[in-house]
């Protein structure tokens, strides 16, 4: 039945709402799955507590109406929603990240949502037309299986998405589902960031030798065959469970792990979406004539690396020098550490500043050659304070640990 004029009106002023809403909003990912079961809801959040870590401001919207399972994985449940006004509040937990999910709304965790197409499309409407998300570098979009109401729904609301991050196993059961899931992004023209193949592979944890339980490989030779990315293979992680079922953001409490490593490497093609972003703040700089100073900071394990060349990440973050503030964080891995490569990929990367705990005195050389001041003999303590304070003149340092 069509809708009359008033319905229409409406309809419009919703959409314009959400327009307004999700042009705060930076980027707009939606994670998808051909098929149940396989790991996406722990994949969305592993990838937006990433991004959180990185500095991002980051929002993630479960639209799994029938099964909501962010509250648990984040140790949300129980957790209620508040409004204000004719806006609702999302969940903030840890920094920079804010939770939506139905499961907010629920009475109990094992309440059923027993809806037809209609009501669920009203109620992703209104997660992205009434909720105050704010600002936000990205939204990630939980989304159930297959390709019916909810994802359809959310995919035409947004209007335009960035992409879809495809999530599979590597049987084949699942894989004939995720080619579906592919063509039905290429019908409605939303981009495919890549395929993820999760639960590739078991490693023992006390022998180190992988079993393929459920093959491997496939999702790679699936993504080739359909033309799109292939993002990389997470390996069945014991850890991963406990992390699930405790409420721990795995690459957060794990992040040691092979398996968070292996989530690390599916964050580039995501984070280079932000590329723009820096282009601007560089285009900024040169227009204003202003200096720009970047100033890297080596990490190992999450934290300042006692040796410069033992660094297995840079923090790497743009200062505004007229007034001092920081004005971007990203995180980058660096190529392999072979004597001279990483002073010219700093100085490739416009790194005017270095601070370090420990290290080598040809390494200081090159560095300095490179036209990048060393700062050594830094104690511990976040990047953030680090940078800040170095800018406030206020940074402490002791001996070169490693002057060798």
């Amino acid at each position: 039945m069509p809708f009359n004029e008033e319905q229409q009106k409406q309809m419009q002023s919703e959409q314009e709402q959400i327009r307004k809403r999700v042009k705060q909003i930076k980027h707009r990912i939606l994670v998808l799955s051909g098929k149940g079961g396989v790991g996406k809801s722990t994949v969305a959040v592993n990838l937006a507590v990433s991004l959180a870590l990185s500095g991002r401001k980051v929002g993630l919207l479960d639209i799994d109406i029938h099964g909501p399972s962010i509250p648990k994985i984040l140790n949300l449940e129980g957790k209620t929603i508040q409004a204000a006004g004719d806006v609702i509040l999302p969940v903030e937990t840890a920094e920079n990240l804010k939770v939506m999910s139905i499961g907010f709304l629920l009475r109990g965790s094992d309440d059923a949502v027993i809806w037809r197409g209609p009501m669920k499309y009203k109620m992703i409407k209104q997660f992205l037309k009434d909720v105050q998300w704010g600002e936000l570098d990205f939204l990630i979009v939980d989304s159930p299986p297959g390709t019916g109401d909810e994802p359809l729904s959310v995919v035409q609301l947004l209007e335009n998405a960035d992409g879809a991050v495809i999530v599979t196993t590597p049987q084949e059961v699942a894989l004939s589902d995720v080619r579906k899931c592919i063509t039905f992004c290429g019908q409605l023209k939303l981009p495919v960031i890549g395929v993820l193949e999760n639960m590739s592979g078991f490693v023992c944890p006390k022998c180190g030798e992988k079993t393929d339980i459920f093959k491997s490989g496939g999702g790679e030779k699936m993504a080739r065959e359909m033309n799109v990315p292939f993002l990389g293979e997470i390996p069945i992680d014991p850890q991963i469970v406990r992390a699930c079922d405790s409420g721990k953001p795995f690459v957060y409490h794990y992040n040691q792990s092979q398996t968070a490593k292996a989530f690390e490497k599916i964050l580039n093609p995501i984070l280079e979406l932000d590329s723009s972003i820096q282009e601007l703040i560089e285009t900024q700089f040169l227009q204003t004539g202003d200096k720009k100073m970047r100033i890297a900071i080596p990490l190992a394990q999450g934290k300042l690396s006692l040796h410069f060349g033992h660094c297995d990440q840079f923090a790497i973050f743009d200062i505004d020098d007229s007034i001092s503030k920081v004005i971007n964080r990203k995180d980058a891995a660096p190529p392999g550490h072979e004597p001279g490569v990483l002073p010219r990929w700093l100085h490739e990367n416009n790194v005017s500043v270095i601070i370090a705990s420990g290290m080598g005195q040809r390494a200081q050389q090159l560095l300095t050659q490179n036209g990048i001041k060393v700062v050594i003999g830094a104690s511990s303590g976040s990047p953030e304070e680090l940078v800040s304070a170095f800018l406030e003149n206020a940074l402490e340092t002791g001996d070169n640990i490693c002057d060798h």
